[in-house]
């Protein structure tokens, strides 16, 4: 999938993070996302505009430009999604007509639901009391030298260092001012220096010029954990997007925060983040400068956060303009908490451009490596960033990386990565060249590969044995997969059934379908039998997953509503602000469905949807429904 430049949203210019009280604090801003899936402005204030009529007329521009885009976009069928697993009746909704819509609040390795619900700062333990200098300690150091040696601890002085010059030049003298200043500054080392025969006490910075970067390191109470753990909530954000932010006001690495997992961008979004040596303080004075973004509920712990940790997430889905009856929505919901729905790859996996991710992955599992490079810089139908396109265009006529990469404003994109490893290393290298996009992203390419596959084989397998256990299927005895006979398969129910993704550590199913997937591979011109790639990272283990998943919490009602324009759903950041939650009116011309449950990790909320309205999810379809509904 061919990635446009990522954009570092959710930041306000101009608002240093040591800003003082001057700058006004702006509110987070809450504001309707463009109609029809269009892309949003991430976080631009547009100019208010006069003229209600013309503000109309440039809001369908944008759905005719977006609806034309997404004609080229994928639809679930071109990713195997194919079957249901209720006979209910389906209806016509639209989903994510706001981001607002989708609400997820991540559920904690304890089994908590994360909400943002504290803004304030915790209070410091108590420190035991460090012994008080003895007199003579003190009044070694005159008060001006101490104000100074304050600054400099504080990184308020704008020089490196503070001398003190020592007029009573004995070593016990000497001694006794390291030592007062060793005691009483926290983080400062001393030297001794001699100058035109003059011998001065130099006091200084232990970690050197660098800590001026990087005051996280000093000061940090040895009581206190070493890790601000803190819920950020976000609107129509990715997580990344997100981090990034934080990591441009804070001057830190990227890598120095730890979350248990990503969150959808269309949405809104609670989950819990962890940061190194960083203050609760100086976390919440972002507050002030962050827009579609707020930080809470601070503690110290010892451990930073792992991927995959979380229990779950908890969703709140609004559909909007569903055409269902009560009794049709009752009868889906209820099938959705007692069966569950089928536990696909949801559409987000495969990107929605015209280059299917999966493409590109299965040229990476061939060692086709000039496939690879064309797939994501080939010119593609469909509307793109301007800059992108001619990018594109540079390269079909040139095949100069250098020349393609000046098209690009920013050289972030895969694209702008991939080109600057080419201009590196030349064509004739293109692994290395390859390897300049990060691994997160490269390795995204063949799992998606994998994920189409499981997508396909799960099809054919409800396609030829339903919703029951069978023969061959192969179910989970703690993580080893077992093979089941047909008198196992007699008790065993599909819910325990699981499907492997396709590599090098796994079993397949022993019935006819399980077969299948060596002939999927082969007419990819895969083996499945050397699922081991020449570079180690892109190597296939394999996996195994649940083919069903039942939500838990499941819950659901019908509401009605007049204004099309505002939200249905009352977020923690409206509670907290004391905003009063929406109000529906039983009369209302608009019906919608607002729907609650939650998953495990690694399942897709839209899937869940998808088996309620028995609609294809994929944004192509939904951008076809809202085109409709708005026109």
């Amino acid at each position: 999938m061919a990635e446009s430049e990522p954009v570092q949203v959710g930041e306000k210019r101009g608002c240093p993070e040591d800003e003082e009280e001057d700058t006004p604090s702006k509110k987070l801003k809450v504001e309707e996302d463009q109609k029809n899936g269009a892309p949003p402005n991430d976080g631009v204030k547009e100019e208010p505009t006069s003229d209600g009529e013309e503000k109309e007329e440039e809001e369908e521009v944008v759905v005719e430009t977006f609806a034309d885009m997404m004609k080229h976009g994928l639809t679930e069928l071109d990713v195997g999604i194919l079957k249901y697993v209720s006979d209910h009746e389906g209806f016509s909704g639209i989903l994510k007509e706001r981001y607002s819509d989708f609400v997820v609040n991540e559920i904690s390795k304890q089994g908590k639901i994360v909400h943002l619900d504290d803004l304030s700062i915790p209070p410091e333990a108590e420190e035991v009391p460090e012994a008080q200098p003895q007199p003579e300690d003190a009044d070694v150091l005159t008060e001006e030298q101490k104000k100074q040696l304050g600054e400099l601890q504080l990184f308020k002085n704008k020089e490196d260092n503070v001398s003190i010059e020592v007029m009573d030049d004995t070593k016990e003298k000497r001694t006794l001012v390291h030592k007062a200043i060793k005691t009483q500054y926290a983080g400062l080392e001393t030297k001794t220096e001699e100058k035109e025969g003059r011998k001065f006490i130099v006091a200084y910075h232990a970690a050197g010029k660098k800590a001026l970067a990087a005051p996280r390191k000093h000061f940090w109470p040895k009581n206190r954990g070493s890790f601000c753990h803190f819920v950020l909530y976000k609107e129509n954000k990715d997580t990344m997007d997100a981090i990034n932010v934080l990591s441009k006001f804070l001057r830190l690495r990227p890598n120095m925060f730890s979350y248990m997992g990503t969150k959808d961008k269309r949405a809104i979004t609670v989950q819990e983040i962890a940061v190194l040596k960083i203050t609760a303080e100086r976390l919440a004075h972002l507050n002030k400068c962050l827009m579609n973004l707020k930080l809470g509920n601070f503690c110290y712990k010892n451990h930073p956060l792992k991927l995959g940790e979380l229990q779950g997430n908890h969703f709140t889905v609004i559909i909007r303009n569903i055409s269902g009856t009560d009794e049709q929505v009752s009868q889906a919901l209820s099938s959705l908490k007692q069966t569950g729905f089928i536990n696909y790859y949801g559409m987000q996996r495969f990107g929605t451009t015209a280059v299917p991710t999966q493409q590109v992955g299965r040229a990476i599992l061939k060692n086709n490596w000039k496939e690879v490079v064309d797939l994501i810089l080939k010119p593609r139908p469909g509307a793109e960033k301007e800059f992108l396109v001619r990018c594109r265009e540079e390269w079909a006529k040139t095949q100069d990386p250098e020349a393609a990469l000046k098209k690009l404003p920013n050289k972030r994109c895969v694209e702008g990565q991939l080109l600057r490893g080419l201009s590196m290393y030349g064509q004739k290298n293109i692994v290395t060249a390859f390897a300049l996009i990060p691994r997160n992203n490269r390795l995204m390419y063949i799992h998606s590969y994998q994920s189409v596959v499981w997508n396909t084989m799960v099809s054919r397998r409800i396609e030829a044995f339903g919703l029951k256990a069978v023969e061959g299927d192969l179910v989970l005895k703690g993580t080893t997969a077992h093979v089941l006979s047909a008198e196992e398969a007699e008790s065993c129910s599909i819910h325990d059934v699981v499907m492997p993704l396709p590599g090098f550590d796994v079993i397949y199913p022993t019935h006819p379908v399980g077969k299948g997937y060596r002939e999927l591979l082969t007419a990819d011109g895969l083996d499945i039998d050397k699922m081991r790639h020449k570079v180690k990272d892109y190597s296939l283990a394999g996996a195994y997953r649940r083919i069903l998943i039942r939500p838990s919490d499941v819950s659901w009602e019908v509401i009605q509503y007049d204004d099309p324009r505002i939200s249905l759903v009352h977020s923690d950041f409206e509670k907290m602000e004391n905003k009063p939650a929406p109000v529906f009116n039983k009369e209302g011309k608009y019906r919608a469905l607002r729907m609650e449950f939650s998953l495990p990790p690694s399942t897709y909320a839209t899937m869940a949807i998808r088996e309620v309205l028995k609609l294809d999810t994929s944004i192509k379809k939904q951008t076809q429904l809202n085109t409709t509904w708005f026109n």
